[in-house]
């Protein structure tokens, strides 16, 4: 018995060994640093490091509009962000989930983009956005391609959605895609029967159904929206005049930018903590809406 235990803790040494030992140097430890850091003065580079308690803290919300708005963009962003994707890419799995010629065909074109890096999706659409749409507009005369779309502060708000919204909403559809595979086609079939209307069925049946896939759906939206960096990098820059400057470009230019290692710090630290508390809101209220089928 205990040479089986042994050989059972060896085991796991060895396959979840490694992973651990990664997971704790590469994420813990530097973690654990930032909150440290997120105390001192500390400017990224200097050997020298003075604790300064909550001042940083004090200084972001009291001393910080720059934070303040761009924390402002991020949620208003995430809230346009996580509706446009979960609906467009539930609608996507509906449709390609009938019985099309071509389903499979489609389900690859509307996945794509997420394959594509985001800072080279970013620089893609920065052109189509300057030089596309402009050549566009000089040709058919329409006032919508002729827009300032990353010159503005509303159209580059809406030209970063749209960018967004094309690279993630396929993502979520395979998800969405998996859920209604996994609804009762006799359930389906017996609510036609009985006479409900198809939105009927889209709102009693499948929705309440595949409640853990829009639980999934909705935390990677959220996550994804909040974190939000390397497109609002590639597209704007947080122009113009930082209207368009998210939480995650803030820390990055406070930081790296500015050399304010330990304000950056703090910044991120409590980003982290907002972002937690709402994704756990959300994953604990659409849990409570899960039914068995």
């Amino acid at each position: 018995m205990k040479h089986r235990k042994s050989s059972q803790l060896l085991q796991q040494l060895v396959f979840v060994g490694p992973s651990i030992v990664f997971f704790i140097l590469i994420i813990v430890v530097p973690f654990l640093l930032g909150m440290v850091y997120s105390f001192t003065d500390w400017n990224g580079v200097s050997a020298n490091i003075h604790w300064v308690g909550f001042d940083n803290f004090k200084q972001i919300f009291a001393n910080d509009p720059k934070f303040l708005s761009a924390f402002w963009f991020t949620v208003r962003f995430t809230v346009v962000g996580v509706i446009l994707t979960n609906v467009i890419g539930f609608f996507l799995a509906y449709f390609l989930t009938k019985p099309l010629k071509t389903r499979n065909f489609l389900r690859t074109i509307f996945f794509m983009p997420n394959v594509i890096g985001g800072l080279l999706l970013g620089f893609i659409w920065q052109f189509i956005f300057v030089k596309g749409f402009s050549a566009v507009g000089d040709v058919t005369g329409w006032s919508f391609f002729n827009l300032p779309w990353l010159g503005d502060e509303p159209t580059a708000f809406w030209g970063i959605v749209i960018v967004f919204v094309w690279q993630t909403a396929g993502y979520l559809m395979v998800i969405y895609i998996s859920s209604l595979t996994n609804v009762s086609p006799d359930l389906l079939e017996a609510a036609e029967i009985d006479g409900a209307s198809r939105w009927q069925v889209l709102r009693s049946i499948i929705f309440p159904l595949i409640m853990p896939g829009v639980t999934i759906c909705l935390f990677l939206a959220i996550s994804w929206s909040f974190k939000m960096f390397d497109l609002n990098l590639s597209l704007t820059k947080g122009g113009p005049f930082g209207s368009t400057e998210s939480v995650a470009l803030n820390i990055y230019n406070e930081a790296f930018v500015n050399n304010r290692y330990g304000i950056g710090t703090a910044k991120a630290l409590v980003f982290f903590v907002i972002v937690a508390i709402i994704t756990m809101i959300q994953v604990r209220v659409t849990k409570s809406k899960e039914v068995e089928a």
